[in-house]
């Protein structure tokens, strides 16, 4: 599976708990509210002004370890 910016933050973080290193290093610390419920990537980096496509490459690198 390919994590992708429309993926729901929350979603990500159960099905990949190892992915919560990456969001934290990024600075997308809305892993304990309500918010990472419904925003999607996408958003919680335009929030925290983080490059997208730089989360998701270190993103799909960490799960590809997993699969």
């Amino acid at each position: 599976m390919r994590v992708t910016a429309e993926m729901k933050i929350d979603n990500v973080v159960r099905q990949y708990p190892e992915t919560v290193e990456v969001f934290s290093r990024y600075g997308v610390g809305c892993l304990g509210c309500s918010a990472a419920e419904y925003d999607d990537i996408a958003h919680g980096a335009r929030v925290h002004g983080v490059n997208l496509d730089q989360l998701l490459r270190e993103l799909n690198e960490t799960v590809s370890v997993r699969n």
